[in-house]
């Protein structure tokens, strides 16, 4: 009993000094590394082997797939790779179907670019659509913040789904990890739309709702300040040629071995591993950038890019050093034993991720803290398959979207640019996520009763 009061206290501190002290992430895992360290009894002379190990140890296979992920992120945000994609889809969907058109923007445009990024960028079209189409912005607006969050929660190569997937020794397995995470997001994305639908008929009572006009407005101004938009193979090819060839990689290595183990299964397996897919998706969105100074630009990019993933890295490998103390305590493994005596099973990360998503705002650090605490208990309530594992980081996403409310810098990014006052932005969108993390949930319940 003891042992369940030392990590309740630890995970507490965690809340308590991300949420009321305002502790960046990556200094309060380090310290509750040390705090459970010493409270769990692990000999003194370990405990900086343990914490160096644990956070070198995640970063060594995750690392750099992280830090190419943001970068072409960043490529694609920058060269206006993201308003092709999105003209791509309403070009195929048309005027008739405007609150889907913005979510399935969405949740395309979020696979590489963080949600808060994608929703900045995308502000101005979606709300030129609405006035085109004679649709509520409120409507629009969460539309368009459910279908970002919905990916940027469950599928790689997101920074906080592959961080996950590392805690929970699926880096082999990233393509599993993409397949189930497109499926329980799009549940997720529908939810959201069915919910941003009952704001049809409401506009925004925020201040300086009149200036909506003027944002619709900015959109061609955008557009003209990219020049000549990529064509839409090239802005697709850098996110989703790497993700076909993880998924290829994944299906040569199934126990079925469909594809044998010639030499194309050799170059198969080489280029789906998540690694080497994204440096190829690198050097794809080379191709986005105009110009005579290309090379001086991607620089700039990948500049960019690394400063943007620093903090999530150090995140990640703090996380990464919580579990190992995790780990060598066996605090893990006996409140593993404790809880499948509840038979709470896959619900119980979920539980603890919306916990913490919900106390300190951050949907990563949600995904990393919670990955690390279950990764050693895993086994012992029925979830140590690989399957097992991946559906895990599906119920640790839902909880990690379970809800966007003010200490999340998302709320305030939809709150702020669609003119909704914050009682609003409370009705709409923390309930539109509340609603995709019970989806969410309750999709990856259903896949464990039919695939465990």
């Amino acid at each position: 009993m003891a042992t369940v009061f030392i990590l309740i206290a630890v995970v507490a501190f965690i809340v308590l000094a991300t949420a009321r002290f305002k502790l960046h992430p990556f200094l309060t895992l380090l310290l509750a590394s040390f705090l459970l360290s010493f409270a769990s009894g692990l000999p003194i002379g370990e405990i900086a082997k343990t914490i160096s190990d644990g956070f070198g140890g995640i970063l060594g296979y995750i690392g750099l797939v992280i830090v190419l992920g943001t970068i072409i992120g960043v490529v694609l945000e920058k060269s206006g790779a993201a308003v092709t994609m999105a003209e791509a889809v309403i070009k195929v969907l048309g005027p008739r179907f405007p609150t889907l058109t913005v979510s399935i923007i969405g949740y395309l445009v979020s696979i590489p670019v963080f949600c808060d990024s994608g929703y900045v960028i995308l502000n101005s079209l979606k709300q030129s659509l609405a006035n085109r189409m004679r649709v509520s912005s409120v409507a629009m607006s969460v539309a368009l913040a459910t279908g970002l969050y919905a990916t940027h929660t469950f599928v790689p190569p997101t920074p906080g789904p592959i961080a996950a997937a590392g805690n929970l020794g699926l880096e082999s397995s990233l393509g599993l990890v993409i397949g189930v995470g497109l499926l329980v997001s799009a549940f997720a994305a529908l939810a959201g739309l069915l919910w941003a639908n009952r704001f049809k008929h409401e506009q925004p009572d925020g201040e300086g709702a009149e200036e909506l006009v003027e944002q619709a407005e900015e959109f061609e101004l955008m557009k003209q300040r990219y020049g000549v938009l990529p064509s839409t193979f090239n802005a697709f090819a850098p996110i989703f040629i790497p993700i076909l060839l993880i998924c290829l990689g994944s299906i040569a290595n199934l126990p079925a071995e469909l594809v044998g183990k010639g030499d194309f299964y050799q170059v198969i397996n080489f280029l789906g591993q998540p690694l080497n897919a994204l440096i190829i998706g690198l050097f794809l969105s080379f191709n986005l950038i105009k110009g005579a100074n290309k090379l001086e630009q991607f620089s700039g990019y990948i500049g960019s890019g690394l400063v943007s993933a620093a903090p999530i890295l150090l995140i990640t490998g703090a996380g990464g050093a919580f579990g190992a103390v995790i780990k060598a305590t066996e605090v893990g493994n006996y409140l593993g034993v404790t809880l499948s005596g509840l038979g709470i099973g896959i619900f119980m990360p979920f539980i603890v991720s919306a916990a913490l998503k919900s106390a300190q705002g951050s949907s990563t650090v949600a995904l990393v803290t919670t990955s690390a605490l279950v990764a050693p208990m895993l086994g012992d309530i029925g979830l140590g398959s690989e399957m097992g594992r991946v559906l895990t980081v599906m119920a640790i996403g839902a909880g990690a979207m379970t809800v966007s409310h003010a200490n999340d810098s998302f709320f305030w990014v939809v709150t702020q640019f669609s003119k909704m006052s914050v009682p609003q932005a409370y009705r709409a969108q923390t309930m539109a996520t509340l609603v995709q993390g019970i989806t969410g949930m309750a999709v990856t319940y259903i896949l464990t009763l039919v695939l465990l």
